[in-house]
């Protein structure tokens, strides 16, 4: 790691001369200090974080979003990576990490020679709550880092336990010296792009991602957990609204702050996990979400589709597999509709023209090929259909619908444009937090319930929905993982639920037990519908596609919501615990782990590396699980 890694001392021996911002901001390690001000190097890691086309395209859609199954598409999912990627990620990373650390060293510095500001104690405290989230990101990919490698030592690797330990710590530390009636520098909202230098917001969200950080780690050591999640919470300065999210504005163009889910190339349709959670939660008709004009493709609720299993995988746990909808579903969680588009729909205000082929269901519909090589066209308008991720070998020759952008669902243009905010912490998965913490009996301000509720209702206001609320979170209607939105309602599904599927020959209407998936990783699969599994179903769609990091520690952490097993009609290589033997079953085999260390790591700092894999305690690995996720 020490490659990238410089310390603030190491300034003086590069400086050159600056006149303003910009300059710190295209190298902040060449400034005169005499000049440079500890904000602009605190701002300049904000800004670089919130990741340029570059490598949000590898790290957050490609890597985070596929391992947290916000998508169709295989990559990490299966097992595999990609070197070059990691070995960006970690260059960017290191860079955003010494521009937080050099920000404290500056202030520091500059006070110990008599030149400090009212501020900047303030700004070092902001400082420490920024690097702490850094800090927790990096872990939650890879494992063990150096606490100290930003001290101006070589940086000798600490176990994940010390590492979240020393986060727990600073966020604490941090939030009780800020001064909240300190003023704030002049032209704050361009140095602090989240907060503008409101000290009581960045309490806030220390106090949150003290609560984050406690849960992250409740199940490998829940005395630490419980102490550092009550004293966040019950300090009640905590992120509660949507006024007090941690958000970055987007801009279009090619820089930090273009879209982290602006590339046109990726279209991020919409993944079979999902829609399964979506698919009949909250008991809410298609009819009373759509124009009328959309009503007659909405199908009656008994109703799964037509069963094209020579062309569509059935090697998978997926409840959906085999089956293709030829309408829209009878309900759907509200969200949906807000989030995707439905193919064809052109007139819907997030569908996207971006890339512009993605009007494909109305010009260029799919074929299917059977096993006696016929062939019949589908049309997709006002269709939804998600699929498995995974190999689908011959069928996914013979299938002309899977991957053809704009005959599937796919993310809306909101999130494309670069035209909104990238949200880093919002309100709704505080009140999730403390849903968990109430649940397990810890001493918080709201019971499980209330938070549950709340943290729906900040998400439903969030996506445009809230008509919906008070319908939605009564609802007793199961969703195609056998869950349920009532929080009272913890009445199991039966093993099975009949549905009617159309024969694609004869076009006769067949009835058929569909079998709620078993979720073996939880509970070994003894239930679907307790009270945590609707917690973390709601915060997992809550937090699509924002906060996909965070969905894939949960489900790491705790193998919930239910991810079907990848399908696999031909062998994944890099899943090699998956077979045809025992793809019904749920392993953490099954599902990645962690980014490995790149390359540049172990090719620049063997014994760090060899320290790091040690700690990790197996091999460097994508399915090596991290210490807080070892079930």
């Amino acid at each position: 790691m020490k490659k990238y890694i410089l310390s603030f001392f190491t300034i003086g021996l590069v400086c050159a001369s600056c006149n303003d911002f910009e300059d710190i901001n295209n190298n902040p390690f060449a400034v005169d200090s005499n000049k440079a001000e500890p904000e602009y190097l605190l701002n300049n890691s904000i800004l670089g974080a919130q990741q340029d086309p570059n490598i949000a395209e590898r790290v957050f859609v490609l890597y985070w979003k596929t391992a947290s199954r916000q998508h169709l598409t295989t990559g990490i999912a299966g097992g595999t990576y990609d070197d070059s990627w990691t070995s960006e990620y970690w260059k960017y990373a290191s860079d955003w990490l010494n521009n937080a650390n050099a920000a404290i060293q500056l202030a520091n510095e500059k006070k110990s020679i008599g030149q400090g500001k009212p501020y900047y104690d303030n700004i070092i405290q902001v400082s420490r709550i920024w690097r702490a989230y850094l800090m927790s990101e990096f872990s939650d990919n890879f494992g063990p880092q150096p606490i100290q490698a930003f001290q101006g030592t070589n940086p000798t690797f600490n176990s994940e336990k010390e590492v979240y330990y020393f986060i727990l710590e600073e966020l604490k530390d941090a939030a009780a010296k800020m001064d909240t009636n300190q003023g704030a520098p002049s032209n704050a909202n361009a140095y602090d792009m989240v907060y503008g230098f409101n000290w009581a917001q960045w309490v806030k969200y220390a106090n949150s991602m003290r609560m984050r950080i406690a849960m992250r780690i409740a199940e490998v050591d829940p005395s630490k957990a419980k102490t550092e999640f009550e004293a966040a919470a019950n300090s009640n300065k905590f992120i509660a609204t949507s006024a007090d999210n941690f958000t970055v504005a987007e801009k279009p163009g090619w820089d930090a702050l273009t879209g982290v889910m602006s590339r046109e190339w990726n279209s991020q349709i919409l993944s079979g996990t999902l829609n399964n959670l979506y698919v009949g939660l909250g008991g809410v008709s298609s009819t009373d979400q759509l124009p009328a004009a959309q009503h007659t493709a909405v199908k009656a609720s008994d109703y799964i589709g037509i069963k094209y299993d020579q062309q569509f995988t059935t090697m998978t746990n997926d409840p959906s597999a085999g089956y293709w909808l030829d309408g829209l579903p009878n309900k759907i969680d509200p969200r949906a509709y807000k989030t995707f588009y439905i193919p064809g729909d052109l007139t819907s205000p997030v569908y996207s023209l971006y890339p512009t082929y993605t009007n494909q269901a109305t010009t260029n519909h799919g074929d299917l090929t059977f096993t006696d090589n016929s062939t019949i066209t589908v049309n997709t308008v006002n269709t939804w259909n998600a699929y498995t991720i995974g190999n689908w070998g011959v069928k996914g020759q013979r299938n002309g619908l899977r991957n053809v952008v704009g005959c599937m669902p796919a993310l809306g243009k909101q999130y494309r444009e670069s035209k909104n905010s990238r949200i880093f912490f919002a309100s709704w998965e505080t009140y999730f937090l403390l849903a968990e913490a109430a649940l397990k009996g810890w001493s918080v301000p709201m019971s499980d319930e209330a938070a549950y509720n709340k943290g729906i209702q900040e998400s439903f206001v969030y996506n445009g929905v809230s008509q919906f609320y008070g319908q939605y979170i009564t609802s007793t209607d199961y969703n195609r993982d056998g869950t349920s939105v009532s929080y009272g309602h913890i009445t199991e599904p039966g093993v099975s639920h009949t549905m009617k599927y159309k024969d694609p020959v004869t076009g006769n209407l067949v009835s058929v037990d569909i079998k709620y998936p078993v979720n073996t990783i939880y509970k070994n699969g003894s239930v679907k519908n307790d009270k945590l599994t609707k917690i973390i179903t709601q915060k997992y769609i809550a937090n699509m596609p924002w906060l996909p990091l965070e969905s894939w520690s949960d489900q790491r952490r705790l193998g919930l919501p239910f991810f079907e097993n990848p399908a696999i009609e031909t062998p994944l290589v890099n899943l090699p615990n998956l077979t045809s033997g025992n793809y019904m079953t749920n392993s953490i085999q099954n599902f990645p782990q962690r980014l490995r260390y790149p390359s540049t790591f172990r090719n620049t700092d063997q014994p760090g590396y060899d320290k790091a894999v040690q700690l990790l305690g197996g091999a460097d690995a994508v399915l090596t699980p991290l210490w807080w996720a070892k079930h």
